[in-house]
């Protein structure tokens, strides 16, 4: 260049640097002016201006109008677009690259960096793979930063192996290199493998950086990884890199996840350049170790201190809402997220939309999902699940219906929940379609769908199937074993439910109060008092659970069942807690069962007294007095019955016929087969009479009418 060129260069140069977009184009119509756009390091350096000024249309322009193009023209363009955070960016830069090669260029080290960070926006490790070739071709990976890039590239594709191999055969590596590796490992929740990287490059280098830190406690998410990260902490410290903001950052989000709440809360309180990441990352935290409250406070204090939250925050705080149903502030941070614009963002609606679900606010929860016009599997997921939730079956089955006509294929947990819904219906032929359909689209019978296949095939009384399913799963936690004793126990096999228990036992799972409920029920069924007492001192002698409400409930439950009514109520008065109306039901009808009428009439006026809102318990009360005599006791129970304004609900029943629910209620003909239906029960009562039949007498029920 002559000395004109290399001052106009050079002036181009330092716009680039400075980021003054007039004052280049200013520069570059004075180029084009004299005639000096056919430079050819004129022209690149235009295209590099345009591109770092994040002006690309007019860098694409301007590179366009380069009539022979060099590798650096080349080059320019690829990294522009590789730079973007996007994937439609990331292809158009892979698609001139074979336009690059097409024209006989050959990438130096500086394309191949773009080249890869395409691949990698694009997790494209076959295409990655092919660039590499070529590197290796044009000895370009002896370059660091071109390894660095083929390694994040490999890594972002899910190829760690092959990351790993090109990792080990650097010549040379820099800070990005160790901290790439390490990342690779933490995204895919190799800690072991993030942790031996980190090791070593603490033996082949002089001093740990920020860059490598972060991503190793990154990879710590989960509480057993709680003493590594303290030392990584430690290294911080000695280092002297806790001042940075990053590091600083990492650090509240891997105590937050480690469930260490306190310890964020501290690295957060000591930072005095608090950023939104950090905002974000505490309150996240909060709530994701179930400390809801301090989170919306948390979330209360960012706002009021002048920062603004991110997507991410308002997640969590809807998370946090969600949790512990605090719908009114739920409600409040909705309007908050839509003044400052986040209404349209995929994730914060799928958390509104679970939000309002989870606290029964499901019309507000359907609207968030008509909202956006094409919800991902989550939103349909969080959508279903709370139609569940609020035990609104026929609407989570007929959406997903729905779904699977637009041709969204299913998650685990989608599934899971359709499941719980087929389960409530006792819609089992369904649920069969359903599991075939999880099978076909290789959803493994995995916890959420494993535990809920056994309970559904328990209920529709399938043991062999639901015993089929648990002993396929490759992984049980306390609640599979939990719906297959308490299935077990309903269909009438209580010596298998005890003898899975024991199982359970010994294979380490500790039990938790669910399934000592289900214990304690299995005991009941099967009229087994001393195991009861067995089992019911078992779980807080030597598991420190403290029996509940829905312990003493089985356990009058077996007393009851076995005639020992005195006994039954000696342990609820024995009771340390409000138990309410729940134990004097059990012995009421426990009475009726063994017409003991004195005891029944005491746990009668017990609930009377408590204000029991259910039919049944005056029902049952007026024909105990009936049967005792007692008609003015009957009289006045009746009237405190209409007093109270105690109404019987209507029986409800349904069955499925052809993948129909049919559902019939006392007192209503709304089925349009009523007449039909109603003509056939006609015609085989009377061939119930014609052949003798006797209906059995129940003196107590019927006391009330002689």
């Amino acid at each position: 260049m002559n000395t004109q060129h290399r001052a106009i260069f050079n002036e181009l140069v330092k716009h680039t640097r400075d980021r003054k977009i007039q004052k280049g184009r200013t520069l570059h119509a004075k180029i084009i002016k004299t005639g000096l756009s056919f430079n050819i390091y004129l022209a690149n350096a235009i295209v590099n201006f345009y591109a770092k000024c994040s002006h690309l249309p007019e860098a694409e322009l301007a590179f366009g109008e380069i009539i022979t193009k060099d590798v650096v023209s080349w080059s320019c363009i690829i990294n522009a677009y590789s730079q973007q955070d996007s994937a439609k960016c990331s292809s158009f830069a892979s698609d001139l690259v074979y336009q690059m090669r097409a024209q006989n260029t050959l990438p130096n080290a500086h394309t191949f960096v773009g080249i890869f960070n395409a691949m990698s926006n694009l997790c494209d490790g076959l295409g990655g793979r092919q660039a590499h070739s070529l590197a290796i071709k044009t000895d370009s990976c002896l370059d660091v930063y071109v390894g660095s890039a083929i390694v994040n590239m490999y890594c972002k594709s899910g190829l760690l192996e092959d990351g790993r191999k090109v990792f080990d055969r650097m010549p040379e590596r820099n800070s990005v290199s160790w901290a790439t590796m390490v990342s690779g490992y933490a995204m895919n929740r190799m800690v072991g493998e993030a942790l031996g990287v980190f090791k070593l490059m603490m033996v082949c280098e002089e001093r740990e950086n920020e860059f490598v830190l972060t991503s190793m406690l990154s990879a710590l998410t989960l509480p057993e990884f709680l003493d590594i990260g303290r030392q990584i902490h430690g290294i911080a410290v000695k280092d002297g890199l806790l001042w940075n903001v990053s590091i600083r950052n990492a650090l509240v989000t891997m105590y937050s996840k480690c469930g260490s709440s306190d310890e964020a809360l501290e690295i957060f309180e000591m930072s005095n350049d608090k950023n939104s990441i950090m905002w974000s990352a505490m309150v996240t935290g909060f709530a994701q170790v179930g400390e809801c409250k301090r989170a919306l406070e948390l979330f209360s204090r960012m706002h009021y201190s002048g920062i603004w939250a991110s997507e991410y925050t308002f997640v969590g705080v809807i998370n946090a809402c969600s949790d512990i149903g605090a719908i009114g502030d739920g409600k409040k941070v909705h309007c908050y997220l839509v003044k400052m614009g986040f209404e349209n963002q995929i994730y914060i609606v799928t958390a509104l939309v679970d939000m309002y679900a989870k606290c029964g606010n499901i019309n507000d929860a359907r609207k968030g999902f008509n909202y956006l016009q094409e919800p991902d599997v989550v939103l349909w997921t969080s959508m279903i699940g709370g139609f569940v939730q609020n035990g609104d079956n026929e609407s989570a089955l007929s959406l997903y219906g729905r779904m699977e006509a637009e041709g969204i294929q299913p998650n685990e947990l989608t599934v899971a929940s359709i499941i719980k819904a087929c389960s409530s219906l006792a819609a089992l032929e369904q649920g069969k379609q359903i599991h075939a359909r999880s099978i076909k689209y290789g959803l493994s019978s995995g916890l959420p769908i494993g535990s809920a296949l056994s309970t559904m095939y328990m209920k529709g009384g399938c043991v062999e199937d639901a015993n089929t399913v648990f002993r396929r799963m490759l992984e049980r936690d306390v609640v599979s074993w939990n719906a297959m004793i308490s299935g077990l126990a309903q269909n009438g096999c209580s010596d298998e439910a005890l003898n899975l228990f024991e199982e359970m036992r010994s294979e380490g799972v500790k039990p938790d109060d669910v399934t000592f409920v289900n214990i304690l029920s299995a005991c009941s069924h099967m009229g087994s008092v001393e195991r009861g007492w067995y089992y019911f001192t078992t779980m807080s002698n030597v598991y420190g659970i403290l029996p509940g409400l829905e312990h003493y409930a089985c356990m009058v439950d077996v007393l009851s069942r076995a005639g020992k009514l005195n006994e039954a109520i000696e342990f609820i008065e024995s009771a340390m807690f409000d138990h309410g109306m729940c134990l004097w039901r059990i012995i009421l009808s426990a009475c009726r069962n063994h017409q003991d009428y004195e005891l029944g009439a005491y746990a009668g006026e017990r609930l009377m007294e408590l204000g029991s809102q259910e039919s049944s318990a005056y029902v049952l009360l007026s024909r105990i007095y009936t049967a005792l005599g007692k008609l003015d006791d009957v009289q006045r129970v009746m009237r405190l019955m209409k007093v109270r304004g105690v109404g019987k609900e209507p029986g409800c029943s349904w069955i499925e016929l052809k993948n129909l629910v049919h559902v019939f209620v006392v007192g209503e003909q709304k089925h349009p087969q009523t007449g039909e239906i109603c003509a056939k029960l006609q015609t085989l009562t009377q061939q119930m009479i014609d052949e003798g039949y006797q209906p059995s007498y129940d003196s107590f029920l019927s006391a009330s009418q002689t």
